[in-house]
């Protein structure tokens, strides 16, 4: 039997209560020499081992504030631990603590703490400090990619222009942080009024990058649009607007002037925090969620209300399932700000997630209302609505969503897959149709809409040789997908290929062994194929794969009965 895991918030109880217990016993003395509480007595602070555990086990569910009280507590009784203090200096760190300042002058060789004490020199103008801070970074690690540009920033600080490009330009032009670097020195002549080596600089970070973040699209837009460059700068911020993306609403008006005619860093402390988003962004992409949050925090002690660090924390702690967390963290992004748009996104994802429907729906609606041009909140809440099995409405939505994308570009592919999506399960056939082609007629090889259309056909004995050509393409491109060999062996089953449909599907549960639906089509071609136990054993399957309650009853009834020879569904 399958030992279950206690959930965190009793596993933290349960180890609460064993610090307590752990706290005492009859005529215990201490190592320091004091009397231990005798056995029944619960000291405030637990012992410094019991919270020493439940701070190890909070930080590990990303719960900070437990983690940060906790560790704390068991610092007050063990402050020369130096293990203590690390752990203790990184959830205060994690959860925003200005005391994390404190711990960081004991961490001399952590390499997070002198981030920390770098931020406050330069926080207090103190730019010979921060350069030797600077200068005293580990050149090992993520942080090593950082160096040169916080060295560049703390010449910057002292109004040494010349010094902090200088200490930039051979790393823009070879290396493997050209990008960061190259932007970096763009920013730095960008503030100093060097209009022309600014764009020279925005050109190379843009050239390093084909496909530029939206973080680079907007900075560089504002440097050429001073530049004399607002042609160019435009068009940028076009490119952007076409995406499907929530991002896109970023570049929208008013956001886009603001964009275009203000100065995003307006010190060397806003450039650092730049930086340090730029690395967490790069961390949380390679999985390194804690120490995207670390330089999202970094970020924020310099620029508190620096939206893409609140955006980049709100996607930690909403991947560590802190949604609530997230959510508050979201509501710190300004209005006027131009990520306010894509946090209202957020926000309504979260609530989704939280389960509070009715309130993420409504934010939906009031974002389509205030932005009538725009398709991406009528399409989150299609999705939202499809998600849920309510259909028709989804179609509604996504029917709003495509008045407002017309004429409809490739990358709009995925509206009319949802709505063919909604309007096939509403019962809807022939639109759902028309929308499917339509969708590949704008992507003519999408592997997920050749799959929905092609086994639709097959269910219905229709079309089956273009089906099965369709998802011969489709399983090419994605040989790894069961859902895709399931239905090319489902289209071999409807054409009668029975040696073959039984060996594409059998690769199929192979592929998705707790898929009910694949599970049950193996049944079904087993025994059409005469093989009526492997077929009744491949149901019985199916049915504990939590299928939906009409595919259930479908199941047990063949369990039941068995199938006539000739079916062919």
């Amino acid at each position: 039997m399958r030992k279950r895991r206690l959930p965190p918030r009793l596993m933290l109880l349960a180890l609460t209560l064993l610090a307590a217990c752990a706290a005492g016993g009859p005529n215990v003395v201490d190592r320091t020499g004091r009397s231990a509480p005798s056995r029944g007595e619960i000291p405030a602070s637990g012992s410094a081992f019991g919270n020493y555990l439940v701070g190890r086990f909070a930080s590990e569910e990303l719960d900070t504030k437990v983690a940060a009280d906790s560790l704390l507590l068991a610092l007050r009784s063990e402050p020369d631990q130096p293990e203590i203090v690390r752990r203790a200096f990184v959830a205060l760190l994690l959860d925003g603590r200005a005391d994390a300042l404190r711990l960081a002058r004991r961490l001399p060789d952590n390499a997070s703490a002198q981030l920390v004490l770098f931020g406050a020199d330069v926080a207090g103008a103190r730019w010979d400090r921060a350069e030797t801070r600077a200068r005293g970074l580990s050149r090992q690690g993520p942080v090593a990619a950082l160096q040169p540009v916080l060295l560049a920033w703390s010449h910057a600080g002292r109004g040494q222009t010349d010094q902090a490009i200088a200490t930039l330009r051979p790393l823009a032009e070879q290396g493997r942080f050209r990008a960061l670097n190259a932007l970096h020195a763009a920013l730095i002549a960008d503030l100093a009024n060097r209009p022309r080596e600014a764009e020279r600089f925005v050109r190379q970070a843009l050239a390093d990058q084909p496909e530029p973040t939206l973080r680079l699209a907007m900075l560089a837009a504002g440097i050429l649009n001073r530049a004399g460059r607002p042609a160019e700068a435009v068009r940028l911020l076009d490119q952007l607007a076409l995406s499907s993306d929530e991002l896109a609403l970023a570049v929208l008006e008013p956001a886009r002037q603001v964009v275009l005619t203000q100065r995003a860093i307006q010190g060397p402390a806003d450039g650092i925090a730049e930086a340090y988003v730029a690395l967490g962004s790069a961390l949380r992409g390679q999985g390194l969620e804690e120490m995207a949050t670390l330089m999202a925090r970094l970020a924020l002690r310099l620029r508190p209300s620096f939206a893409p660090a609140l955006m980049l924390l709100a996607d930690t702690l909403a991947e560590g399932e802190r949604l609530d967390a997230a959510r508050e963290t979201l509501l710190l992004i300004n209005e006027n700000d131009p990520l306010f748009g894509p946090a209202q996104l957020r926000q309504a994802a979260l609530l989704d997630r939280l389960g509070r429907v009715d309130e993420a729906e409504a934010l939906l609606r009031r974002l389509a209302e205030a932005l009538p041009g725009v398709p991406q909140p009528l399409t989150r809440l299609g999705d939202l609505q499809r998600r849920r099995g309510r259909f028709a409405e989804a179609v509604l939505a996504y029917d709003g969503a495509i008045a407002r994308s017309l004429p409809a570009r490739p990358s709009d592919w995925p509206l009319f897959y949802a709505r063919g999506i909604s309007r096939e399960r509403s019962g809807n056939w022939p639109g759902a149709e028309e929308d499917l082609l339509y969708a590949l007629t704008l992507s003519p090889e999408q592997p997920f809409v050749l799959n929905y259309l092609a086994y639709t056909w097959a269910d219905m004995g229709v079309n089956l040789e273009r089906a099965r050509a369709m998802l011969e393409g489709a399983a090419a491109q994605r040989p790894q997908d069961g859902n895709i060999a399931d239905s090319l062996g489902w289209v071999l089953f409807r054409m009668g290929l029975l040696p073959a449909a039984i060996a594409q599907l059998e690769r199929a549960v192979e592929l998705e062994p707790r898929n009910a639906t694949i599970n049950d089509h193996l049944g079904d071609v087993y025994w059409a194929a005469g093989r009526e136990g492997e077929g009744r054993f491949q149901w019985q399957r199916a049915l504990t794969m939590d299928p939906e309650p009409a595919e259930a009853a479908r199941i047990q009834m063949k369990i039941d009965t068995g199938l006539p020879r000739a079916v062919r569904r």
